[in-house]
């Protein structure tokens, strides 16, 4: 039976995490490194494909709903009565297309909400929890997933071009899915030293780009509305410009587009 994952696939899968996608909150005394929900999702569709993964939520449970009260501590202000509420989800990852061996991982997550209103503490313990879980799954995939984040020592992140001067690793890619930059012979320009700041300002490659206006010119009409009236708002693309298709060249509106299509995609559904 033929692997389900190609020779790229599984470079990327091994290559180590970039720091800059990593985020960091505080928990008790200490600090937790962690991806954002957004982020796994945007490397799943880049190494597996938009169409080559599925994500199904197979049980929810609410283990805690109770009153209590809501205020910003130390601010002198009063507390106001309110809701916390936690959920427990297990969700399902499958990757794999129709002629391959399907991959199947499972994970489990919890999510907590705290709101005034109990249907608003209700939908923000859901999110969190289903979020959370698909994280779980995803990273037993490897260290673009946050594998890497579970050593303490955390000797599989690697700083980016620009951060302390190190170079990122190389790494393959999944078709034209995975975005490279560019080398260049001559010393870097405004721009480009701007860019390697910002890993969001890398230039696409083009044969990304073309692939990403593909799959814009396949979306039904309602949904190609909203996402390029979408697009105009976060990206400030001026009324006078009559198309899009020209402003799709960094990796900022890569990363963005394949996020607003993951979420139509979990509405539709």
């Amino acid at each position: 039976m033929p692997c389900t994952f190609s020779t790229e696939q599984i470079a990327s899968l091994s290559a180590p995490l970039d720091r800059a996608k990593v985020r960091q909150r505080e928990q008790g005394r200490s600090k937790v490194s962690y991806l954002e929900g957004w982020q796994v999702i945007a490397e799943a569709n880049r190494i597996f494909g938009f169409d080559g993964w599925q994500r199904e939520t197979i049980q929810t449970r609410c283990v805690n709903q109770s009153e209590r009260p809501i205020g910003a501590r130390g601010t002198g202000r009063e507390a106001r009565p309110g809701w916390g509420v936690t959920y427990t989800a297990r969700v399902r990852i499958t990757v794999g297309a129709a002629a391959q061996i399907p991959v199947i991982r499972e994970g489990c997550g919890a999510g907590h909400g705290i709101d005034a209103d109990l249907g608003q503490a209700h939908e923000s313990a859901l999110k969190e929890a289903e979020t959370d879980a698909m994280k779980r799954a995803l990273m037993t995939f490897g260290n673009p997933f946050g594998l890497a984040l579970y050593d303490k020592q955390q000797r599989e992140v690697t700083h980016s071009a620009g951060e302390n001067g190190v170079p990122p690793p190389a790494s393959a890619s999944n078709g034209t899915r995975t975005i490279h930059r560019s080398p260049s012979p001559v010393a870097p320009t405004a721009a480009a030293a701007e860019a390697s700041d910002d890993p969001g300002l890398t230039p696409l490659e083009s044969a990304v780009i073309h692939q990403v206006l593909a799959t814009r010119r396949g979306l039904p009409r309602p949904v190609l509305e909203g996402f390029t009236t979408a697009f105009r708002k976060r990206f400030q693309v001026p009324q006078e410009a009559t198309s899009i298709a020209d402003r799709i060249l960094q990796k900022r509106h890569h990363d963005w587009i394949e996020a607003y299509l993951v979420q139509h995609q979990q509405v539709a559904a």
